[in-house]
């Protein structure tokens, strides 16, 4: 498993998001000054973020982003759920279909298992435990 950019930049923004979190909305430009991230990579993130129902949004001069819930309220592993392809060590984990070689593979039961311990502690961190 490898976190891309988009994952750490999810985490980047709602981090940011969550520290200068006083009622308002947060403009793009200033998350991306503060965060050194492009105005064009942000909008894409935030999108995702948004459209997962983990921000609201406004338009307008006073418009941008804010969280909708409490730091504490957010997960890592939601976060990240959500900007990545897949969390899975090893892809056979998350495979929709079913694999031939199940019933053989003697060690699908340890990638299910490490599968469990990395979802769990995406899912035991919070905004909150980050700040």
């Amino acid at each position: 498993m490898i976190i891309s950019t988009k994952g750490r930049y999810a985490m980047s923004v709602m981090l940011d998001l969550a520290q200068h979190d006083d009622g308002s909305y947060i403009s793009l430009k200033d998350i991306s000054e503060r965060q050194e991230i492009s105005m064009k990579y942000l909008e894409a993130i935030v999108s995702k973020l948004s459209k997962g129902g983990l921000l609201d949004s406004a338009r307008g001069k006073t418009g941008g982003y804010k969280l909708n819930r409490k730091p504490g309220e957010y997960s890592v592993g939601e976060i990240l759920a959500l900007t990545e392809k897949s969390l899975a060590p090893v892809s056979c984990v998350e495979c929709e279909r079913e694999c031939t070689k199940e019933g053989s593979c003697l060690s699908r039961p340890m990638w299910n298992e490490l599968n469990e311990v990395i979802m769990d502690f995406l899912n035991s961190k919070t905004l909150d435990d980050l700040l």
